[in-house]
């Protein structure tokens, strides 16, 4: 099986859907020798912020002489981003190769009874082989949704961040923060310590799961906090005030204050492992942070015009994306680019994003989940005076960059999907030029 058949054969799988549970995932690692039992996990859920979290705090693992690896999901241009070990993804042939391996299990639990593992399940056990058979310091791994019975959570955990609680995913976590939370809360195991920035109603679940799990809590905002010193357009500089020590002047490329969170964040979990014996230095935490790197959030593409891509795919990601438009560009106009999934909230977004906006250009983000992706326009209408429809994403990209004036900003944000393809057709122009 070479690379593109690999990639058909798990495209192929997501007529399998969303189906969540433990027992197929659970199945399929038994069969191939349980190889998430061999690892130091790190766990990371959250509805917003656990990627750059875990970019952060496996770029501080590396400038510590680790070797970490990471699962994330979903990725922006090939599905080796998925998993990466320092930094670099794994090989085309290596993914095909493990790919070729799983399949006969894949086919003899169906033979078995069993259901067919989703997509994600056969990703999170694709992970979990490579990464044992690197023998890694450590495992990032990145919940794909909710938490208590995502395909991630078969992982014995050493160490537990859930960034967040916000609304997301509705039809599958629930219609409440509470209800939501606590699907959150799922992946906290009993004695093990957990890290959060959560609040109001969300961090209350998280205390009280962590009081009946016994695991410590570390409250970012309140244990761990952070000063904002200076930003620029090519990243920000902040001061993180540890449970352990003081880290003064930290320069982070990330841009918007929401970055500033997940520096404090990853701090705080590179504290919680320094407390279990992990030797990571004052410098470490300076030069990881310095080299974090997490495209595709408030990303520059281009200067002339200026042109920004993020992606802010639900409502908390957009609040944070208006709020850094606000922050740094204050008094410029914003041609806003956007494809949303059906399933997110739409107007929601579009209150926190058009209102913003000069004009706003709606596209359809390059997945069977786009829906009726014209909706959005009528959601814009209600807050930009202008809006266009243009299906395809790359177009959609040159009507943003026509409409600009001298000084405006083409914001293009929404499903990552979308953002990916933008991203690469934005790529190709900076190529050509």
């Amino acid at each position: 099986m070479n690379f593109n058949e690999a990639i058909a054969f798990l495209n192929n799988l997501t007529k399998f859907g969303i189906n969540l549970g433990l027992g197929r995932i659970e199945e399929l690692l038994n069969r191939v020798g349980n190889p998430h039992r061999k690892l130091k996990i790190v766990h990371i859920g959250g509805p917003s912020g656990k990627g750059s979290t875990t970019a952060i705090l496996a770029s501080i693992l590396q400038a510590a002489g680790y070797r970490a690896g990471v699962f994330t999901s979903p990725h922006l241009h090939s599905y080796t981003e998925r998993f990466r070990i320092n930094g670099v993804e794994i090989s085309r042939e290596r993914l095909a190769g493990l790919i070729e391996e799983l399949r006969p299990h894949l086919e003899d639990m169906v033979a078995g009874g069993f259901e067919h593992p989703t997509e994600f399940e056969v990703g999170t056990a694709l992970a979990f082989l490579y990464f044992s058979r690197e023998m890694l310091d450590f495992a990032l791994m990145e919940v794909g949704l909710g938490g208590a019975i995502d395909s991630t959570n078969v992982a014995p955990s050493m160490l537990t961040i859930i960034t967040n609680i916000a609304m997301d995913h509705m039809d599958y976590l629930g219609h409440t923060i509470e209800e939501i939370a606590r699907v959150k809360a799922g992946i906290i195991k009993p004695g093990v310590p957990v890290i959060t920035a959560a609040s109001g109603e969300g961090l209350s679940v998280l205390e009280e799961t962590c009081r009946q799990k016994g695991c410590r809590l570390t409250q970012v905002g309140r244990d761990v906090t952070w000063e904002h010193i200076s930003h620029s357009l090519a990243g920000q500089n902040l001061t993180i005030r540890g449970v352990r020590a003081t880290y003064h002047d930290l320069a982070l490329p990330l841009l918007g204050s929401h970055q500033q969170v997940n520096a404090a964040t990853a701090v705080a979990a590179a504290e919680v492992l320094m407390e279990m014996g992990v030797d990571i230095s004052a410098a470490a935490v300076r030069s990881g942070l310095a080299a974090a790197n997490w495209p595709g959030r408030l990303e520059i593409m281009r200067r002339e015009p200026l042109v920004i891509i993020d992606g802010a795919h639900n409502y908390e990601g957009a609040r944070s994306l208006r709020l850094a438009l606000e922050e740094y560009f204050p008094s410029r106009g914003i041609i806003l680019v956007i494809g949303m999934l059906g399933d997110k909230e739409r107007s929601k977004v579009a209150a926190e994003l058009a209102s913003t906006a000069r004009a706003v250009v709606v596209t359809k983000p390059n997945s069977p989940r786009a829906g009726n992706w014209r909706e959005l326009a009528g959601a814009a209408g209600l807050y930009a005076p202008e809006v266009h429809l243009e299906e395809d994403i790359g177009k959609a990209v040159e009507k943003g960059i026509s409409l600009a004036g001298p000084e405006e900003i083409i914001c293009v944000t929404g499903s990552l999907y979308m953002v990916a393809e933008a991203r690469e057709y934005l790529l190709k122009l900076r190529n050509a030029d």
